[in-house]
């Protein structure tokens, strides 16, 4: 069994926008699988991830809007909204979660 390639943030928001990252990859994991439902509520108080995102008052509309987003001002806002003291942390730990349900 091939081990699921962990996503970028980039890739992330890209796909949070509905925008393909990766056409017909096998090894491509969706926010919705990635950040599911109860990933969501085991870790925060959020029910998806657009909520969370939203609720920082991000606002992504292109793909340069992601590297506008300072990692400082986004690793505060998953620690004050989540169980995680930064977004890497978040996103290994749905990734592990994701691999560990494969």
């Amino acid at each position: 069994m091939r081990r699921q390639k962990p996503m970028s943030f980039d890739e992330l928001l890209l796909d949070l926008q509905g925008k393909k990252t990766i056409q017909e990859d096998p090894n491509h994991v969706s926010l919705d699988q990635l950040f599911n439902v109860s990933f969501m509520n085991k870790h925060t108080r959020f029910n998806s991830f657009e909520e969370f995102i939203e609720q920082g008052n991000f606002q992504v509309k292109t793909y340069e809007d992601i590297d506008n987003i300072p990692d400082e001002l986004f690793d505060r806002h998953v620690d004050r909204q989540t169980d995680f003291a930064n977004w890497k942390s978040m996103l290994d730990t749905a990734n592990t979660e994701y691999a560990g349900k494969k």
